[in-house]
């Protein structure tokens, strides 16, 4: 499945799933699917929950044709073009975030390979829509690009085994962790530079684990204002999926909804020669391969 969150105008965020190549949406949230209310709204996002199983047994539903029709003809299903998409978890309970997790980026910075995983993360109030704009914020002048793979939880984690950890996964989206080095290398930490509002666009969709052969192969790319500033794979990760989510779980309880951002390849504006940074009116497109295009404007501060 590919999932998403989005909303009709006038009408609350709901749950969907993509539908004919990514043109309609099957909406959770509608009746005639009978899909019961969640106690909480990050209940959807639990793969050994009645809503998740509920959710992916009405998307093989509406393959058939009749059922198609019904829902078609009832609302539940709504071409794409009519909504406005958010972040497929519009309110994530943790963002969190690996540094240094390329090998490439590390050369590029001609810097070591960190021993374990280097854990940073982001308020939920950076969570920015597919679309949305990415706001400068005031007082800085070194707002940066970063693509990055997300990886959503989809079963609560705590203290788990590297060989059990993809069994947590409900799948992958991208991940554009913007960053503010001005904010980040001035405060001698990161959460500033890192947590401003809109820093965290994510989407268009979540790519159930079953749609992702390996996510360990994946061509990312970041274009700014097409140019391609970023590309390279997911293979050049310093620690896999399994890794993160066995080393955050020893302190960390991870839970579904959860998102992890897991690190950025080389070309990075600050480390360009001269450095590049965001602007007003710039557009970034973050790719990666089998997970769509999120694309965000660039705007000033206001």
């Amino acid at each position: 499945m590919k999932l998403v969150a989005f909303a009709r105008p006038g009408t609350a965020v709901v749950p969907g799933a993509l539908l004919d190549q990514g043109n309609s949406i099957l909406d959770f949230s509608h009746r005639l699917l009978g899909l019961p209310r969640p106690a909480t709204d990050l209940d959807w996002y639990d793969v050994d929950g009645g809503l998740h199983r509920g959710a992916r047994a009405a998307v093989a539903k509406a393959a058939d044709p009749a059922e198609r029709a019904r829902l078609q003809a009832g609302g539940a299903i709504v071409a794409r073009n009519l909504v406005t998409l958010h972040a497929p978890v519009p309110r994530p309970g943790k963002i969190l975030c690996i540094g240094l997790n390329y090998r490439d980026h590390a050369a590029e910075q001609g810097v070591e390979l960190p021993k374990r995983p280097l854990l940073f993360s982001k308020f939920v109030t950076c969570v920015q829509r597919p679309g949305g704009p990415i706001r400068i914020p005031r007082g800085s002048t070194q707002t940066d690009f970063e693509a990055e793979l997300g990886v959503v939880i989809g079963k609560r984690a705590c203290g788990v085994k590297v060989e059990d950890a993809m069994a947590h996964v409900l799948g992958y989206c991208c991940f554009h962790d913007v960053s503010a080095r001005d904010f980040q290398f001035a405060d001698g930490q990161w959460q500033r530079g890192k947590s401003c509002d809109t820093f965290a666009p994510f989407g268009d969709f979540i790519a159930t684990a079953d749609e992702i052969a390996d996510p360990h192969a994946l061509r990312i790319q970041l274009r700014l204002n097409g140019a391609t500033m970023q590309d390279s794979s997911t293979a050049q990760l310093v620690f896999r999926i399994p890794e993160l989510i066995a080393s955050l779980s020893e302190n960390v309880t991870l839970e579904p909804g959860d998102v992890i951002a897991t690190g950025t390849p080389p070309g990075v504006g600050f480390a360009r020669k001269p450095p590049v940074y965001l602007k007003a009116g710039d557009v970034c497109e973050v790719e990666i391969e089998g997970l769509g295009v999120l694309r965000n404007p660039v705007v000033a501060a206001t």
